[in-house]
């Protein structure tokens, strides 16, 4: 059999752990339908993420488009980083007739674990145009230390 011929794939364990969540999400969603409220629909969303490393630190931008800063919660839990907030839909008096409304409004939570050790006490963000920018200095992996035997 010729090898060269064959396409090669490269394993990437962060969109297993995004086609993971999904999955999850599916089964969670028609398990547990979203509460109703009397004067309109909850919907509950994920914001899309990117997670990478830069500078010895791991950094997690997450899209929160027509979000608020200070409808905007991140906290470091259980070796994972927590986002969550509200997206409120602004209400007018004029009357609208959509065509389409392919907007997400209502509240949203993301789950991220943690791929590599991190300082959680350094951690920063900041939100500008609608990206939520998390950076978290990493722990400084130890170098080999030679001993001396006396």
């Amino acid at each position: 059999m010729d090898r060269r011929n064959l396409p090669t794939f490269v394993w990437n364990p962060f969109r297993e752990l995004a086609r993971i969540e999904q999955e999850l999400n599916k089964v969670f969603n028609e398990l547990v339908p979203t509460p109703k409220s009397e004067v309109a629909e909850i919907t509950t969303w994920n914001p899309r993420v990117d997670i990478y490393e830069k500078d010895n630190k791991l950094i997690i931008e997450a899209e929160i488009p027509g979000a608020k800063k200070e409808d905007v919660e991140v906290k470091i839990k259980d070796n994972a980083v927590v986002i969550r907030g509200e997206v409120k839909k602004e209400e007018e008096e004029k009357e609208k007739t959509y065509y389409r409304s392919e907007r997400f409004y209502g509240v949203f939570e993301r789950v991220i674990p943690l791929p590599v050790e991190v300082k959680t006490e350094e951690a920063k963000a900041t939100f500008e145009n609608g990206i939520l920018k998390i950076e978290i200095p990493k722990v400084s992996e130890e170098k080999e230390v030679k001993i001396e035997v006396k």
